[in-house]
């Protein structure tokens, strides 16, 4: 797996409104194909539709502290300031202006300008919403009468199906590449936190982030996000954000400015071949620990109980639980069938919320990411044991916090009057919304902002 992440390659292309969009959805599901021995076959009256529908996106960020994480753990050195430029795709969502890309397209930008095709003006855009677990985002900007991509329902979409990639690859732009569907449901690849991938070998270069998955009749059915490579270019194995998840989130982040999962409270692994014996050669999420005070202990869920279908949809992995209990909305009541003791057994679960809460151990907290401070971040940032905090172990740059000056690797050390040891006692410090006294240990120095 680690020899993965190293081969994987991102291509970074680089105030809520109570709003609502109507995407618009594709209907028919003919699959046809000429028959006349005469016939050229073309996409070209197909591609005329959608490809109004693509923009190009180029961000500019101002960076003030700028980090290389791993270079940093290692040296704890400051770059000087610079100014950072990119380009990314998008795609059309809605008549007046809504556009949905990757996150990591337009993350900590501080000005986003959408160029659409046929049209020589510069748009800047607003970010909307973003969810980087999932890497989307979306941006909008003032214009009406835009072309608005139609939905496929990503679920229908087959292994060998035609599709196109369009974007603006090397700033190259409306650019289209054909290809097939390769792979459906694609995790576990590294990519982001919530993977679900539709995987083509449809040419997708830097550049193509944020861009459209069509298939042979236009419809969208993912957004381009990520390629597998050596180089940095194309060999043929790209990812897509299916469509189905692309609207669930991209609703949320329009109507609220965030995405918030629902939260079932259980540790969960994959079944092996001997293991499935043990539920009468089943596969599913096999759950190893239940936390406290969650909706899943509520519910009676155990170790060793193997869920197996979520609302009848049926469950073959932990990947697939994971996901499918993210796509809903906190406070949903869910059905689960599972396995104990070679019985099936059937529960409904009101789902929580995962708002602030992190399986891998971490808090998010006005643009923070907070975790502990274990032995080994110790040893690799050289913090001596009688320091007592938490880690700051990411920085969102456009934040109060990011602005405010605090950098990854610092300590927070005390929340008002209260001396932090643990992230559960950060918790219980910063549980009300007041502004706050946060005392931060960098280099043998503190100091104090408010958040």
């Amino acid at each position: 797996m680690k020899k993965l992440l190293m081969m994987l390659t991102i291509i970074l292309a680089i105030s809520i409104n109570a709003q609502s969009v109507e995407f618009k959805y594709s209907k028919d599901d003919t699959r046809k194909f000429p028959t006349n021995q005469d016939y050229i076959l073309s996409y070209s009256n197909i591609l005329d539709k959608v490809r109004t529908s693509v923009v190009n996106i180029s961000t500019t960020k101002n960076i003030t502290h700028g980090f290389n994480r791993e270079f940093f753990l290692q040296q704890r050195n400051i770059p000087q300031d610079r100014v950072q430029r990119a380009l990314g795709s998008g795609v059309i969502i809605s008549e007046n202006g809504y556009i949905v890309t990757n996150n990591h397209v337009v993350e900590n930008a501080d000005e986003i300008v959408v160029n659409l095709v046929g049209d020589k003006k510069e748009y800047k855009a607003k970010l909307i919403g973003k969810d980087k677990k999932s890497d989307l985002a979306v941006i909008k900007i003032e214009k009406d009468g835009l072309n608005a991509a139609t939905f496929y329902n990503s679920d229908n979409v087959r292994v060998g199906d035609v599709v196109f990639a369009l974007g603006n690859p090397f700033g190259l732009h409306e650019t289209i590449t054909q290809g097939i569907i390769s792979a459906k449901g694609r995790t576990g690849v590294g990519i982001v936190e919530y993977e679900n991938f539709i995987q083509t070998d449809a040419s997708i270069n830097p550049g193509n982030s944020g861009g459209a998955l069509i298939n042979s009749r236009g419809d969208l059915i993912g957004i381009n996000s990520a390629i597998l490579s050596q180089s940095g270019g194309n060999v043929g194995i790209g990812f897509s954000i299916p469509s189905n998840m692309v609207t669930t989130i991209a609703k949320q982040l329009i109507e609220n400015g965030k995405y918030t999962r629902a939260y079932l409270g259980v540790a969960i692994s994959d079944v092996s071949e001997n293991m499935s014996n043990f539920y009468n050669n089943n596969y599913g999420a096999l759950i190893t620990g239940v936390e406290k005070e969650t909706p899943a202990k509520k519910a009676g869920l155990k170790r060793g109980d193997l869920i197996v279908a979520v609302n009848n949809t049926e469950i073959k992995s932990a990947s697939e639980l994971k996901n499918k209990i993210g796509s809903f909305s906190p406070s949903t009541k869910v059905t689960l069938k599972y396995l104990r003791d070679k019985e099936l057994e059937i529960t409904t679960v009101v789902l929580g919320s995962l708002s602030g809460v992190s399986p891998n151990g971490t808090v998010e907290y006005s643009g923070l990411t907070i975790q502990n401070l274990d032995a080994d971040i110790r040893a690799q940032l050289r913090i001596s044991p009688s320091v007592e905090g938490v880690l700051v172990s990411d920085v969102e740059l456009s934040s109060k916090a990011g602005r405010l000056g605090i950098l990854q690797g610092d300590i927070i050390i005390q929340v008002e009057n209260i001396e932090i040891k643990n992230l559960n006692m950060f918790k219980k410090a910063t549980r009300t919304k007041s502004h706050k006294r946060i005392y931060i240990y960098r280099r043998g120095g503190v100091f104090a902002v408010v958040l």
